[in-house]
């Protein structure tokens, strides 16, 4: 049976009965019970921070993805600092990036005094195009940053080429692309370095938190080093030890990741496999829906990738819709379904156009898919109903913008 209406209903905007009553989050964190125990029986230990859980959060992680070290931070954020400082990113420095990503892919290399370079995307999955940045490597570059968009694995093998070819680094923005498969691999066990956040929308949570996956033991030495004021022990490893003395060996930060979000992530690692497979059931029907519904298109997926779904981002075909994107986001706002825009290039915020001097127009791929793009809600939690109201949503403002 087709989702399209025979006619056209009115919309909630214009006063018409909203799809839902309630309103939809584009992306929502799944609690249960066992979370909640699990973080009780912390906050009644001994250790609130820098014990026990940390260290076991890390190793099932590491063990999950396939990598041989797995280095827990405060933040996504907090983690994309330590792998730019574990990668020696210094002033002078530059380091390749996608301006298709949350600022904070950027920002990372700014913090190390670095200059982030931006490569424009490939125009089917919006991952970092290899033949742009290729163009853009010079002797200055240090790093390269790609970003698994949305949860699409970048051409990790490519870029793994490039830094092999250039004495490079390769640090790959995981933050959506947690339970991912490139070529029959698992992202987080690839890259030199994988970053991963464990915000609330992402795919399993500590509340905040992040976590760099790598094989090198140099690097996961520094990155623990970085992440605890650049001290060489523990407070845990010291009352072990019966020890006091300590020394800072780097410059670093307090970026530790608390015992009490790691038993949160701990209990939320074990549903993981089911949690993926919930988003691919959505991805699915929301795939076969919007083959029937006009103006709007659904991602890209390459033949050679598994996504992970974090987000689901359309594309508006504005050349046959009688609205902007700011038309069809409040339309769809108005019927409860909380879509979202992911993302403005980097290079566009005020920040990046007056410091490097960047404008409109010099990356086409980003910009244009910038002005079709709207998230549609995706989290493991939503049910089969959640599911069915997006799609009902989309087509009923979609039909009503389609044609003359």
């Amino acid at each position: 049976m087709s989702v399209i209406s025979a006619s056209k209903e009115t919309l909630a905007i214009d006063g018409g009965m909203p799809v839902r009553k309630t309103f939809l989050p584009y992306g929502r964190q799944s609690i249960d019970e066992a979370d909640i125990r699990a973080v009780v029986d912390v906050l009644r230990s001994d250790w609130l921070t820098t014990g026990p859980k940390v260290a076991e959060f890390e190793e099932a992680f590491a063990v999950w993805v396939g990598s041989k070290y797995a280095v827990s931070f405060s933040s996504g954020t907090a983690a994309l600092h330590g792998a730019a400082f574990a990668a020696g990113l210094k002033p002078g420095d530059e380091a390749i990036t996608s301006p298709m990503t949350f600022a904070a892919t950027a920002n990372c290399v700014l913090y190390q005094g670095a200059t982030p370079v931006f490569a424009d995307v490939s125009p089917d999955t919006l991952n970092l195009d290899p033949e742009d940045c290729a163009r853009r490597i010079t002797a200055r570059t240090r790093a390269i940053l790609p970003v698994d968009y949305a949860g699409h694995p970048a051409d990790l093998d490519i870029f793994a080429a490039f830094a092999e070819k250039h004495g490079l680094v390769v640090i790959e923005d995981a933050c959506h692309a947690l339970g991912a498969e490139y070529r029959g691999r698992r992202v987080g066990s690839i890259s030199h370095m994988s970053v991963f956040s464990f915000h609330p929308v992402k795919h399993l949570t500590t509340g905040e938190g992040g976590m760099v996956t790598t094989n090198n033991s140099v690097f996961a030495e520094t990155l623990r080093r970085f992440r605890n004021h650049g001290i060489s022990s523990d407070a845990r490893q010291r009352q072990q030890d019966g020890e006091w003395f300590y020394e800072m060996v780097l410059p670093g930060f307090n970026y530790r990741l608390t015992d009490i979000a790691c038993a949160l992530g701990i209990e939320q690692l074990k549903r993981l496999e089911s949690n993926l497979r919930r988003r691919r059931e959505i991805a699915a029907r929301y795939n076969a829906a919007l083959e029937e519904i006009p103006g709007i298109a659904a991602p890209k997926v390459r033949q050679d990738v598994n996504p992970a779904w974090h987000l689901y981002p359309v594309r508006l075909e504005l050349e046959h819709l009688r609205a902007g994107r700011g038309g069809i986001f409040r339309a769809l706002r108005a019927e409860n379904i909380g879509v979202n825009v992911h993302y403005i290039p980097v290079h566009l915020h005020p920040y990046y156009r007056d410091r490097f001097g960047y404008k409109q127009g010099v990356y086409p791929a980003a910009e244009d898919a910038y002005e079709r793009l709207l998230s549609l809600p995706m989290f493991h939690g939503m049910s089969d109903q959640d599911v069915e109201d997006v799609i009902r949503a989309v087509n009923k403002v979609m039909v009503t913008f389609s044609g003359s």
